[in-house]
């Protein structure tokens, strides 16, 4: 049974047809890739622009002017540095907190079958319909004053960990993969004496290495490019993210610093798909495994 496709086989065997699907193929090719990268360019490009040739219209496809000081002038001005410290800080807190709460809770519902284990994953599922701005005001009054413990967390890491730890996108994405694994495999262990932690740790992790690392990199770039909730939490310019630094220092910079300014600042999270790109669509095309 053959496999049903947009050019048969035979028009595709022909030259005529062989060329036309390689020049609609190009030309797609062509203009998605200006559409991506046509915007990044711009980017880079204006950084190196004198501020007159950064708002001249119509705006310069190369650089008439070549001004790389810009970039070092971002660096120090805005104190790129300690808000670059800061991100990471947030980031990598929030990776440690989503690594070991997110995946205990996908553990347990794929593989320990708590009562009422559906309900609760059809809740969670359920919040991702909700706009996240919907969910500022309630989240920003609970981080005022904690229940319970009565705390204010205003201007500390927890007001950016805490809302970011329970992620029901990646609890469904863990899940689904910790449901793939042979529960033959899980029982065996069982029989010879090992406990769900120990299973856990010995053997379901290291074969969830692809999954752990998505999820790694979503919580990494999720608190990378958020700009509303750091705004909102870290009032304190010393403790603030990037984004959130740029913006707030960027009264009386020209606006060809600021545009180097933000070109730093999103290297950082293209570097990390560029390096680890494989390994994201191994890790959300993982299936399961053969035993």
């Amino acid at each position: 049974m053959s496999t049903r496709t947009l050019i048969s086989p035979a028009v595709l065997a022909r030259p005529r047809g062989r060329r036309l699907y390689w020049f609609v193929f190009g030309l797609v090719v062509v203009l998605f890739t200006l559409a991506f990268l046509g915007p990044m360019y711009w980017l880079v490009s204006s950084g190196f622009k004198d501020p007159q040739e950064v708002i001249q219209t119509p705006p310069t496809l190369v650089p008439k002017t070549f001004e790389p000081d810009n970039y070092s002038r971002a660096w120090e001005v805005m104190d790129l540095s300690s808000l670059l410290f800061n991100t990471l800080y947030y980031a990598f807190g929030a990776l440690a907190f989503q690594l070991v709460l997110d995946v205990a809770a996908a553990y347990s519902l794929s593989k320990l079958r708590p009562i009422f284990g559906k309900a609760v994953l059809g809740m969670m599922l359920a919040t991702l319909m909700i706009p996240a701005t919907v969910l500022v005001v309630p989240q920003y009054l609970t981080v005022l004053d904690v229940p319970v413990v009565e705390r204010n967390l205003l201007n500390t890491p927890w007001a950016i960990w805490l809302p970011s730890v329970t992620n029901a996108f990646n609890i469904f994405l863990l899940k689904r993969f910790f449901d793939s694994i042979p529960k033959e495999l899980l029982d065996a262990a069982s029989m010879d004496g090992a406990s769900p932690l120990r299973i856990l740790w010995s053997i379901v992790l290291p074969i969830s290495r692809p999954i752990l690392g998505v999820v790694s990199i979503f919580a990494v770039v999720g608190v990378w490019k958020d700009f509303l909730w750091p705004m909102l939490t870290l009032p304190d310019p010393s403790k603030q993210t990037l984004n959130v630094g740029i913006y707030s220092l960027s009264n009386g910079v020209p606006v060809n610093v600021l545009i180097a300014a933000l070109t730093i600042a999103s290297l950082p999270t293209l570097l990390i798909f560029l390096v680890f790109q494989r390994n994201i669509m191994s890790g959300l095309t993982a299936g399961g495994l053969k035993g």
